[in-house]
């Protein structure tokens, strides 16, 4: 099988990254530690132009938000935070936690403040929009656990002894004569960070219309993430435009929930026919 090409080695917009250096953290305000990664960096890799084939949202959670009310006192909330996908940058998740931590020690006048300054600050480094929703305690109940949708391919006793990353795995892996609509999920969605190579373990649930897809072959495309080194949104995306490539797929939705690190979890939606879902959290965020 053909071996993928590093889109990214030498790549001048990753060397100026806090992620993979010792850093110090800061307790006050500081919005300049944002850090924001072209997205252009891995869609000319994967072929993709401005006019791009789906639409969606990166939907982060932020478990650690606090900060001070005007008398001093201490706060803590839950964030929601959805980064469309037309934004120029997809936000660098290291610089990301450390600029909520300087909301820690700061205080703000009201949770109104806190969630027009993330807005704004997020919205400065993204350079499109960012929508952000600040969750109280009195509503962390409505915080619910959920499964993906769909159908889950994983007890599929297939035997597997490569874990390099090919889309070939998805040729003729279709079949022209049954055309279906449905809807499958995997949790064994594991790539590594871009810089630091850590793993980033996740959930992913695919819904197409279209020729049917071969779940074995499709399970062993997903497996060969294991080793593969990219950013949680550019691996979707790039699981978006091989289903299209290789699958014909009619109509395609593509959504990850990855486990949290540092108290963020990065859950990417891509889809050409249906809006996201309302964000929940899977049992292992």
């Amino acid at each position: 099988m053909t071996q993928v090409h590093d889109p990214y080695e030498n790549a001048k917009a990753l060397s100026g990254l806090t992620l993979g250096k010792a850093t110090g953290y800061q307790a006050e305000y500081d919005a300049s530690l944002l850090q924001g990664v072209p997205r252009k960096l891995n869609r000319d890799a994967i072929a993709l132009t401005d006019a791009l084939p789906f639409h969606g949202t990166d939907i982060w959670t932020g478990y650690e938000l606090s900060w001070l009310n005007a008398k001093g006192k201490p706060v803590v909330a839950i964030a929601e935070f959805y980064l469309s996908f037309d934004s120029k940058n997809l936000i660098e998740s290291k610089s990301f936690k450390l600029y909520l931590n300087t909301f820690n020690q700061t205080r703000f006048d009201s949770i109104e403040h806190v969630q027009t300054t993330l807005a704004k600050d997020l919205s400065d480094c993204a350079e499109g929009e960012v929508i952000v929703k600040v969750i109280e305690p009195k509503q962390f109940t409505s915080q619910r656990i959920v499964e993906l949708p769909g159908t889950c391919i994983d007890d599929l006793d297939i035997e597997v002894d490569d874990y390099s990353f090919n889309p070939e795995y998805l040729e003729n892996s279709t079949d022209e004569k049954a055309m279906v609509a449905e809807t499958l999920n995997s949790n064994l969605l594991k790539s590594n960070c871009l810089i630091t190579s850590q793993p980033d373990w996740g959930s992913v649930m695919i819904r197409y219309q279209g020729p049917k897809i071969d779940r074995e072959k499709l399970l062993r495309y997903l497996i060969s993430f294991r080793q593969h080194n990219e950013f949680h949104e550019q691996c979707i995306e790039r699981i978006f435009v091989d289903l299209k490539r290789f699958c014909q797929c009619a109509k395609l939705t593509v959504y990850a929930r990855y486990t949290r690190r540092g108290g963020l979890d990065i859950n990417p939606y891509r889809s050409d026919f249906e809006n996201p879902p309302e964000s929940h959290r899977l049992a292992r965020q």
